[in-house]
């Protein structure tokens, strides 16, 4: 699985947005190999304009969800705390999806710089990349 960060869906759903994120999020939709959680859900469905809520409320009602549980907050705060004492400041809602991907042990699509900063701090955080032309990247 890959959990699919905001940033991503943010990007995919612009009419302008860039096409290699497009077809990679199309990819990992059609491999039923995408992913998404709370503070992810929060992002784009809080920030959805008002005709878009239902529809995308109902796209999302059919992709797998990572729930929040106990072990993953207290994975965050120590994620968090292991990032401040290396200098590495990063939101705390990217700290959020980092640790459940983390325990999901699942790769993160992203094109927010937080989650390449974490990778390279040794938050012990997958990347995904799309393969050639968007295509699925099971490795």
């Amino acid at each position: 699985m890959v959990l699919v960060d905001s940033s991503v869906w943010i990007e995919a759903l612009r009419r302008e947005g860039d096409v290699h994120v497009k077809l990679a999020l199309e990819a990992l939709l059609e491999e039923y190999e995408a992913t998404w959680c709370g503070p992810i859900k929060l992002e784009v469905l809080g920030g959805a304009r008002a005709q878009d809520r239902k529809a995308l409320e109902e796209h999302f009602s059919c992709i797998p969800y990572l729930p929040m549980r106990d072990t993953e907050w207290e994975t965050a705060k120590n994620l968090a705390w292991r990032l401040r004492d290396k200098g590495c400041t990063v939101p705390w809602n990217d700290i959020l999806i980092a640790s459940l991907a983390r325990e999901a042990e699942c790769r993160i699509y992203s094109v927010d710089k937080h989650f390449t900063l974490m990778y390279q701090g040794g938050a012990g955080i997958k990347l995904y990349e799309p393969g050639y032309g968007g295509k699925y990247n099971p490795n």
